[in-house]
């Protein structure tokens, strides 16, 4: 094993649990929500409860719950989507279970939209031949669902919720298997934390890449703890590029999404000349998977040699755009474009990782008593290009699975008395008078030049090597700030992606190599 933190980090607080979440995000919150109040369970907040993927997730959940639709069909869909590298026993396990998780968060309160009936308002997006989306506060799923369980979590007399709490390492005992692990609280103190039960649902890697949809806090700290502990990854090279983020003149720390729901609705892809590109490009021209649609926006762009392409969404009335869209119309209007007259200037940007920390059914990694879910896990659902609005559902049914096998374990009679976690001996590393800021930076341009939509073979080996120069130099050093663990995540991560690209040579979904 390996650890980011070294010998000279000093023990403020120990505490015990029998389970230990890393992250708020949904997957993170419906796990807690299904542990058996017996077990005690801890959950860590790298921030606030709304910092996270899952609150700012738009688009909506996918489940065949209408009429029309059957869990076949949306597997149907799913393994297209995947170009043949979904786990077909995963999707079956995510399509059949998840309608009754969908009724699981209606019952808990989930402001799901309604249609004119007061039925659940169903909606379609890409890749999906069903309408099979529900949505909550128009383009506000993730936020209004967050906002619906978090305090039902937070109220659990079992668990307690660690706020600005930045996880570094996984401690595992001598027989290899889970044994607790350190964290560090308000940027001051750190704690060791016994428990033989992890669940990493850390969410995405956004910030490995200069232009992401991703929060601030999206650093990869669960796939580069696991990297660390030697857990298995899986099928990281695949990187989904949503098609369309909000173009913008000026930098942006975090690039808004404009939601794939958008072309569900009626909203034509069109360059600068306002001539539709996707139609003839797929048989369902916006509507393709978005690895199709991303890459066709880049070969346009190459044609054009513009930096955006637009989304024209004006044939619905700015009412109907107000009720769906709150989210998206507002903010385009305070840049400045009103959706409802003119089209919305788009370019591809870094938005979901498909692969993660290997694990098997019920969401366990290769490490014993080590599971994931959400984005850092890879379950086997999304193969190599997700099915748009089956992320949500995946933390659902896998953190489910997760808090069912945990509980079934502690029922086997896992629960025999923890003995104290410790800290290896570590050597001390030389305190390093490095610019992160400036290593962070060089990494995320690296990607986002030649890890991005379209790759070459010597485009990813000259970006690892550069990629390398900058892990070697993390790890020959140490700082106890959360940004110097933050950068390392971020070098340990790309290049985890770098080397899992290389290994690939043929182009398949999102993983595509120019000849």
């Amino acid at each position: 094993m390996e650890f980011a933190i070294d010998g000279t980090v000093k023990i403020a607080e120990t505490e015990r649990y029998d389970v230990v979440i890393v992250g708020a995000g949904l997957a993170g919150l419906y796990t807690a929500l299904n542990i058996d109040e017996s077990l005690s369970c801890c959950i860590l907040a790298k921030e606030g409860l709304d910092i996270s993927n899952s609150w700012l997730a738009q688009g909506g959940i996918a489940a065949a719950i209408s009429n029309d639709d059957t869990p076949v069909l949306h597997l149907e869909d799913t393994l297209i989507a995947g170009a043949g590298l979904c786990d077909e026993a995963a999707v079956r396990v995510l399509v059949d279970e998840g309608p009754g998780d969908i009724a699981a968060l209606v019952s808990r309160g989930v402001p799901f939209d309604l249609d004119e009936f007061g039925d659940l308002e169903i909606t379609r997006e890409g890749g999906h031949r069903r309408n099979r989306i529900l949505h909550a506060g128009g383009d506000a799923t993730g936020r209004e669902t967050v906002k619906a369980l978090a305090p039902i979590v937070a109220g659990l007399p079992n668990v307690t919720i660690s706020e600005r709490t930045c996880f570094f390492d996984v401690i595992c005992g001598a027989d290899g298997s889970v044994a607790g692990l350190v964290a560090r609280k308000n940027d001051e103190y750190f704690r060791l934390i016994t428990t033989r039960k992890i669940v990493f649902a850390t969410g995405g890697i956004g910030q490995v890449y200069g232009a992401s949809t991703n929060p601030s806090v999206a650093t990869g700290d669960g796939l580069a703890a696991a990297v660390r502990a030697g857990a298995r990854l899986r099928n990281i090279e695949f990187i989904q590029f949503h098609p369309t983020g909000l173009w913008s003149p000026q930098p942006e720390d975090r690039e808004f999404l404009i939601s794939e729901a958008v072309r569900g609705e009626g909203g034509l892809l069109k360059n600068n000349a306002g001539v539709r590109f996707m139609e003839g490009a797929h048989e369902l021209a916006e509507l393709a998977p978005r690895d199709i649609v991303a890459r066709a926006i880049i070969d346009e762009l190459a044609r054009s040699g513009q930096d955006h392409v637009f989304v024209d969404i004006t044939s619905k009335s700015e009412e109907f755009l107000r009720h769906r869209f709150p989210t998206i119309y507002n903010e385009c209007l305070r840049r400045g474009i009103d959706i409802s007259r003119e089209p919305i200037p788009v370019a591809p940007v870094q938005h979901y990782l498909m692969g993660g920390v290997e694990t098997d059914l019920n969401a366990r990694a290769s490490i014993p008593g080590l599971y994931a879910c959400g984005e850092v896990a890879y379950t086997g659902v999304h193969g190599a290009n997700r099915l748009a609005s089956n992320s949500m559902l995946e933390c659902l049914v896998f953190g489910r699975r997760a808090a069912e096998d945990i509980c079934a374990s502690a029922r086997a009679g896992e629960r025999a008395p923890l003995a104290g976690a410790r800290l290896p001996a570590l050597p001390v590393r030389p305190r390093t008078g490095g610019d992160f800021r400036a290593m962070r930076k060089r990494v995320q341009k690296l990607m986002s030049e030649y890890g991005f939509v379209m790759r070459s073979r010597a485009g990813l080996e000259y970006a690892l090597a550069e990629v390398r120069a900058v892990y070697v130099s993390l790890r020959g050093t140490y700082d106890e700030s959360n940004e110097y663990l933050e950068t390392l995540n971020i070098s340990t991560v790309a290049k985890e992606i770098l080397e899992a690209a290389l290994a690939r040579p043929e182009s398949i979904g999102s993983h595509y190599i120019e000849s």
